[in-house]
């Protein structure tokens, strides 16, 4: 994917490679994305950094207290996450965007990992359906649904779990969903002002359980 450049970024270096995870393993938010986009992610190795869905989120998360910047450049641009992370259920940059079961599977390890070494993971926020469904997924493998219906996707869905820590969905911030009004800059915050709340419940002025 690294070798076909679109002419804005013809004298770049792309990265190419997999893109590491994003934010700090004690975070208590999890954000989890699909995939590196070709000339996002894949280019500048940050996740959701140097495109247009990058943009849309940072500024979200900005707005709700998750980032100390509304913007995400480039890798050296000062841009730190606040008490949150990101991941993505695929590392590499798939062709079209659209990562295959087999890469999703190849990956799915690499997610496993990265909850685990979340000691302090109060909830995530899945970022579109794929996302969503690997979710469900490793809540499934860890016992943490409880007995009922599958949790089905939809934006602003929210799920809550004795055993295990909140799920809650959105539609993923891709110039398709962004740019047709199916996902607006609203609608997003609302999703992010949720998690700020409920990864907060339980918690006094301290911080403390």
């Amino acid at each position: 994917m690294a070798a076909t450049k679109k002419t804005a970024f013809r004298d770049w270096t792309y990265w190419g490679k997999p893109v590491a995870n994003l934010g700090r393993p004690d975070a208590r938010l999890l954000i989890v994305g699909l995939a590196p986009a070709a000339h996002g992610a894949n280019r500048t190795g940050r996740m959701f950094t140097g495109d247009r869905s990058g943009d849309f989120l940072f500024r979200v998360l900005y707005e709700a207290g998750f980032a100390n910047q509304p913007t995400s450049i480039d890798r050296d641009d000062g841009l730190k996450l606040i008490d949150c992370a990101i991941t993505a259920m695929v590392h590499c940059a798939p062709p079209d965007n659209k990562p295959s079961p087999q890469e999703i599977a190849a990956c799915a390890g690499h997610f496993e990992r990265t909850v685990n070494f979340m000691p302090n993971l109060r909830g995530m926020v899945a970022l579109g359906r794929i996302a969503f469904d690997g979710c469900v997924r490793l809540y499934r493998s860890r016992d943490w649904l409880d007995d009922g219906p599958r949790p089905a996707f939809g934006h602003a869905a929210l799920y809550r779990f004795a055993a295990g820590p909140f799920l809650l969905a959105s539609f993923h911030p891709s110039q398709q969903n962004t740019f047709t009004g199916k996902l607006t800059p609203a609608m997003l915050r609302d999703v992010f002002a949720a998690a700020h709340r409920l990864i907060h419940e339980g918690f006094d002025m301290a911080g403390q359980a």
